[in-house]
């Protein structure tokens, strides 16, 4: 890689950053944090994009969600197993109905930093800096609390690192074992979407009453008793990334160690940035939000620089254009990778590009959207005849009020009984359980031939 080191974005312009006061203060804790172990091993990262190699020649799809951005205060082992259940539940649908593998992905220990639409807001009539994430700055709408504080990335790193050691028990130490499915769904109680997961558990729990019988246990077969279960963020704050990555003592290729998988997002995507400058060096798979924004001819510029050697499993393209968009933008760049010959994971965002502020005053996502795109989104690959690989969403396992509809029918007035997002609202279990079987449907369709059956269920 000709001129890229790990500090090498600095010469690049950058955007969606802060601008830290305190620069000794800066200097000091990313030698710090130049010094801590890494996060994951360049191993896992090199595993996770062979299965993303799958993913791209429709062997496999690739399940990616979790919190929009993660909290120093609502941290807890109860909100990350709650969010990794719901991930377990979503993955059990969508292999029942793909009949396929499905590479599990988190948006966690790392996700701390968000880009803003704008650099400073407005309350009362009193303007301050934007909150950018805890990493970067406090939620309190406070003068002191909106400085960047380049201490917060120490305690990013503490509960990035406990994060991972909790997931790490869950999917290895039995919790995720295919036996345990009924207990699974202990919380889903009534309404259509529950009954939905207890037949798909049931059929389940009888195919592994059949391999007990035949001798194929959790003790037989260790594949059955745990997953495997990745982590992902948004590569935003460099400082960050930059201290974290090291050379990987297997291949000489410099990895970053502060998750498994990064992306880039859509404001953050110039081919001449320093998030592009980044990411080009490091061996991670790397994930690109594409919006409506994206021409061609950057879509293009981007995946040379970013997979110059047409790597399969180095680039997820994650599309977020908004329910009724998607035929305006998908095609063109879908024709676009065509024609470069690329090899690279199509997932649908149907998040970011359903945002709207409710009567009420929140910011919320209709669910009826977010189904819509992910159709569209379908449809689309349907038409082109390449391979939808996944879906990217912001959800938790907690039971909040942030995104209206769904079989639970959360209305306007309901959004300000559990509204708990510091950023932007995300599906609770309920709705990311009714969004896995629609996927399911939609996937079980592709591979059998016949119409998906969910279409006309919302």
């Amino acid at each position: 890689m000709d001129g890229w080191d790990r500090g090498s974005w600095r010469a690049y312009p950058r955007i969606q950053m802060p601008d830290y006061p305190d620069a000794a203060s800066l200097g000091g804790v990313e030698a710090q944090l130049a010094r801590f172990p890494l996060l994951i091993f360049a191993g896992e990262a090199r595993r996770l994009k062979a299965h993303l190699a799958d993913v791209a020649a429709g062997r496999a799809f690739l399940l990616q969600g979790g919190d929009c951005a993660e909290s120093f205060a609502e941290f807890s082992s109860d909100n990350i197993r709650d969010t990794f259940k719901v991930m377990l539940q979503m993955a059990v649908v969508l292999t029942w109905g793909a009949q396929m593998p499905v590479v599990k992905v988190g948006r966690m220990a790392g996700q701390f930093a968000k880009p803003r639409s704008a650099p400073t807001e407005v309350v009362e009539g009193v303007e301050l800096p934007s909150y950018r994430g805890d990493i970067i700055n406090g939620f309190d709408f406070t003068s002191s609390a909106r400085v960047p504080d380049p201490q917060r990335m120490l305690m990013a790193y503490t509960q990035a690192a406990a994060t991972l050691n909790l997931l790490r028990a869950f999917s290895t130490g039995g919790y995720a074992d295919m036996h345990r499915v009924q207990s699974w769904i202990s919380d889903f109680t009534g309404g259509p979407e529950a009954q939905k997961y207890r037949a798909v558990a049931d059929r389940i729990g009888d195919a592994m009453a059949f391999m007990a019988a035949a001798g194929i246990t959790s003790e037989t077969a260790h594949d059955l008793g745990q997953v495997e279960f990745y982590t992902s963020h948004e590569a935003l704050l460099l400082e960050y990334e930059e201290a974290l990555t090291r050379i990987d003592s297997t291949t000489g290729l410099p990895v970053a160690g502060s998750g498994h998988m990064l992306w880039i997002g859509d404001r953050t995507r110039q081919v001449d940035g320093a998030h592009v400058e980044f990411c080009r060096g490091v061996q991670n798979p790397i994930g690109l939000k594409c919006g409506p924004s994206i021409s061609t001819d950057d879509l293009k510029a981007l995946i040379a620089r970013l997979n110059p050697t047409n790597e399969a499993g180095r680039l997820t393209l994650i599309a977020r254009f908004g329910a009724g968009s998607v035929g305006d933008h998908l095609p063109r760049l879908i024709r676009a990778v065509q024609d470069e010959g690329a090899n690279v994971v199509w997932s649908c965002d149907p998040m970011h590009g359903n945002t709207i502020k409710s009567a009420s005053g929140f910011k919320t996502r209709p669910f009826e959207s977010v189904l819509r795109e992910v159709r569209e989104f379908f449809d689309v690959h349907e038409a082109e005849g390449t391979v939808p690989g996944g879906v990217h969403f912001e959800m938790t396992g907690k039971d909040v009020t942030e995104c209206t509809g769904g079989v639970r029918a959360v209305t306007d007035e309901d959004l300000s009984s559990r509204y708990h997002t510091a950023c932007d609202p995300r599906l609770n279990a309920s709705q990311s359980l009714e969004l896995a079987f629609l996927v399911a449907d939609e996937l079980r369709a592709r591979r059998t031939g016949t119409p998906a059956g969910l279409r006309d269920a919302s």
